[in-house]
């Protein structure tokens, strides 16, 4: 079967094997059982998700969403179909992509964003843009889809593409943290894969040396993969790959190494195609279990999704709302990012950083207009701080906010949020998500963007 020009398709993307077809009608037979709810509730009290895996959003003590009633989504976490010859897979929004990476890469394929942690899921990947070291190429995973089907807060079921009448709720789903609808259905596309990434760490000395690698790698594209780590403003590493078919040996990183630690001592990696993608499995910069000892005993159970799950139902002895760690990704030009670690490097001054180049292949319908007015750049790239202890009476979530907003930058909402109702609708489009709120959740029952992110996670309405 070929892929029809997408511009010419006006049904969804249908399965092509029994096995396909038999998963889709016990997919309609569940999102029939939430239509169903939505439509018969009599309630406009926010609605929240009961979902399999744990959040990736960083826990907060006195999030709202915890007393919520709640829309079961706990089943939505199948594989629909794998299509090998358009190169899609078509998957509900609760699987993770560690399963998507075990049904693809025997046949060949691999997402062609796949994040850092083992479960995250598609649909939040989707709702809070994941992006990973193939960014620079394609941009982030929201980018790789290629249609959502939504229920709506009353119950309907839309079929929504970048090219059909529901364009500007594919658009504003990216970014949303599911304010927008429930994404129910996924299809988006594959790239080819091969058992082994061979990576090389490229050391670099200054900012300058650092920024002319990223930017050479991206326009002559001679490179699969890119990232990086800076450990000081004096020690940075470019981590450059490619897909290989052998490999003299391989490494892994989920139990006692640490992946960034060992970016600062060796020269090239390789490792075995899904160990590379959950390198970063234990935390990005910010690894747990911390110690040695602590990794021999447990490093083995406590990768990202446990963590994650143990500090929400312990939130209020492990969390402290009052003076929370930082932990967030800050995306800026890339004509602004030697300015920008310079200022960090004084104001903040933790490291080891996140790099995460990121191609600007959309201009994002969730972002204001004044946002991308006047920008140049066609490369953007996230820095990422994770687990800095805030010092002394600074605020550094707010500092954060206030230089990004110098510098043409944002920061994601999977965190602390201290921005006033009017700056913040200043930075994030709120004529598109009114205009798409007034087709899918009328009554605001999933909150609009700035009650959730910056209101209801921080225990006020």
């Amino acid at each position: 079967m070929q892929s029809k020009d997408k511009t010419s398709r006006t049904e969804p993307y249908g399965p092509s094997t029994a096995k396909g077809v038999r998963l889709n009608e016990k997919h309609a037979r569940k999102v029939e059982r939430v239509s169903s709810q939505l439509r018969k509730r009599k309630s406009t009290a926010p609605l929240s998700r009961q979902k399999r895996t744990v959040s990736h959003q960083v826990p907060k003590v006195h999030d709202k969403k915890y007393e919520d009633e709640k829309v079961d989504l706990m089943d939505f976490d199948e594989i629909i179909e794998v299509d090998t010859e358009r190169r899609v897979c078509i998957a509900e929004p609760g699987v993770p992509f560690c399963k998507i990476v075990d049904r693809t890469l025997p046949l060949g394929l691999v997402p062609i964003v796949v994040p850092e942690l083992k479960t995250i899921t598609i649909g939040g990947a989707v709702a809070g843009c994941s992006i990973e070291s193939m960014s620079f190429k394609y941009g982030g995973f929201h980018d790789t889809c290629l249609e959502y089907e939504i229920i709506t807060a009353k119950g309907d079921v839309l079929y929504c593409t970048p090219e059909n009448e529901h364009a500007l709720i594919f658009q504003m789903m990216h970014g949303s943290f599911g304010t927008v609808g429930i994404l129910s259905r996924l299809v988006f596309k594959l790239v080819p894969a091969k058992p082994f990434v061979h990576l090389r760490h490229e050391k670099h000395t200054s900012i300058d040396s650092y920024l002319e690698s990223i930017w050479s790698h991206y326009k002559n594209q001679d490179v699969q993969f890119m990232d990086g780590l800076i450990h000081s403003t004096s020690h940075l590493t470019l981590c450059v790959g490619d897909f290989v078919d052998r490999a003299p040996y391989t490494n892994r990183y989920d139990w006692l190494k640490v992946y960034y630690q060992s970016t600062a001592k060796r020269s090239e990696d390789y490792f075995k195609t899904p160990h590379y993608f959950y390198r970063y499995d234990q935390g990005v910069t910010n690894v747990h279990p911390k110690s040695f000892l602590g990794r021999l005993l447990l490093g083995r159970i406590l990768g990202s999704s446990a963590i994650l799950r143990l500090a929400e139902k312990l939130r209020f002895l492990l969390l402290d709302d009052e003076r929370p760690d930082v932990t967030v990704d800050t995306f800026l030009p890339f004509s602004r990012l030697k300015e920008f670690l310079e200022w960090y490097a004084v104001d903040f001054g933790h490291f080891p950083l996140w790099v995460v180049p990121y191609k600007r292949v959309h201009d994002y319908e969730w972002l204001d207009d004044r946002f991308w007015h006047g920008m140049e750049d066609e490369l953007l790239v996230d820095i990422a701080i994770y687990g800095m202890k805030q010092r002394g009476d600074v605020n550094y979530y707010r500092l954060m906010e206030e230089k990004l907003q110098e510098l043409n930058g944002i920061k994601t909402l999977i965190s602390y949020n201290y921005y006033s109702e009017d700056e913040f609708w200043k930075i994030f489009n709120k004529k598109n998500f009114e205009e798409v709120k007034a087709i899918t959740d009328p009554d605001n029952i999933f909150r609009n963007l700035y009650e959730k992110t910056c209101k209801a996670s921080m225990g006020r309405e």
